[in-house]
């Protein structure tokens, strides 16, 4: 092979230049979306560990200036009950023409709540009206004669003494007086048993208005017009024996089974704590009435009254509730002299940009409130006068990378 051949292969192609360019140029665009791949994980990774929760431990802020200073000793399940309700029903057997109650309504004592049909109530104490003005007017007519017969009894009597006429006709005379005394004593007698058949029948037609025999809220309407309504139960499930139901809710009260093993705890006046299972945040102040002196050998319980001390339309018959026997505790020292707040643990309270700020566990997230700690302090306890409510968690010992807004997760077991 001679040189020229030799040159010929040493040279390079134009295509092979324009591989090499190509291959040359792509590089910077390789280490940019390095670049950027890069800070996609850093920025990923950042956010990561900002969402990530913290783990914590918690207290809960307690009142100070509680109200309540007792404990429980015993705690009891029971139902609210009505110390004075009454199924109202009519006194005499009949058909309803009107019902004038629903449920839910307020009725006064003495409210007409419904009426009978009186028809035949009515036409009887007509009658028997009637009857007592005849019988008054036969009485009025008997105490004329008699009035009379003394008149002819005292003539008869002076003409007999003047020998103008025989004595047997003064006597006759004397004997008729007698004889319509009576007369007038039995009819008086008719008088006031007619009288008293009046006042009878009057009394059934007033049966005929069913009225409330005291105040209270109507809880069921049982029957409607157009049926029969009874005392008995005539007639079977053809006849109503109520109108409805009425409750007294100024009587309402609890009646809780005690465990028979603990009554001994239970006395009477003893203060206590009410939680109706439907408002389990509502705690009502309340007493023992009595202990109820008998047991319940199958449930080895024994009954316990207990008065409610506030009442609320809240509060129904039947309602679940739970009650917490109390025994009053001594008052700290310290309740009379320190002001109104809560207190929390001295390590809940941190510096943050020269403030003084607590933690307070909100959901899955710390908010920061800025605190103004009073000077007294109770132990490993501070007391805080705002900022901070009763039964708020506030973190105990927040680290320093907690910040308002932080997410954080309650260790199990510290709260």
């Amino acid at each position: 092979m001679d040189n020229a051949e030799l040159l010929k292969e040493l040279r390079i192609g134009r295509h092979q230049r324009e591989d090499h360019d190509g291959a040359g140029g792509r590089w910077p665009w390789i280490v940019g979306a390095l670049v950027v791949v890069l800070l996609l994980l850093g920025a990923a990774g950042w956010f990561w560990l900002g969402q990530r929760a913290l783990p914590v431990q918690v207290a809960q802020a307690v009142s100070l200036s509680a109200d309540s200073e007792a404990g429980a000793v015993l705690q009891a399940t029971g139902y609210v009950t009505a110390r004075r309700q009454a199924t109202v029903s009519a006194q005499i057997t009949g058909t309803l023409t009107a019902v004038l109650i629903e449920e839910g309504d307020h009725v006064t004592k003495g409210q007409v709540l419904a009426r009978l049909d009186d028809s035949a109530y009515k036409a009887g104490l007509q009658t028997a009206r009637a009857q007592a003005a005849a019988a008054q007017a036969l009485v009025a007519q008997y105490r004329a004669q008699l009035a009379q017969n003394l008149h002819d009894s005292a003539r008869l009597q002076s003409l007999a003494q003047q020998g103008l006429v025989s004595k047997q006709a003064a006597e006759q005379a004397r004997t008729l007086v007698d004889s319509t005394r009576a007369q007038l004593a039995a009819q008086q007698k008719q008088s006031a048993a007619a009288a008293a058949q009046a006042v009878q029948a009057e009394v059934n037609f007033d049966y005929t208005v069913v009225r409330a025999p005291f105040s209270g809220v109507v809880t069921t309407k049982d029957a409607q017009v157009g049926e029969i309504i009874s005392p008995l139960s005539a007639g079977g499930g053809f006849t109503r024996t109520g109108v409805g139901t009425i409750v007294d809710m100024d009587s309402l009260e609890v009646d809780v089974d005690v465990n028979e093993a603990y009554i001994g705890r239970v006395k009477p006046d003893m203060p206590a704590e009410a939680v109706l299972d439907a408002y389990p945040d509502w705690k009502i102040p309340a007493h023992v009435i009595a202990i109820v002196p008998t047991a319940d050998r199958g449930k080895a319980t024994i009954k316990v009254r207990v008065a409610l001390e506030k009442k609320d339309a809240r509060i129904v018959p039947e309602m679940g509730v739970r009650v917490s026997f109390l025994e009053q505790q001594q008052k700290p020292a310290y309740a009379e002299q320190t002001p109104r707040g809560v207190l929390v643990p001295a390590k809940a309270i941190v510096q943050r940009d020269g403030h003084n700020v607590v933690f307070v566990v909100d959901g899955d997230r710390a908010r920061q409130r800025r605190v103004d700690p009073a000077a007294q302090s109770y132990g490993a306890l501070r007391l805080l006068p705002a900022a901070v409510n009763p039964g708020d968690s506030v973190v105990v010992a927040p680290a320093t990378s907690l910040h308002d807004g932080s997410k954080v997760k309650v260790e199990p077991g510290k709260s």
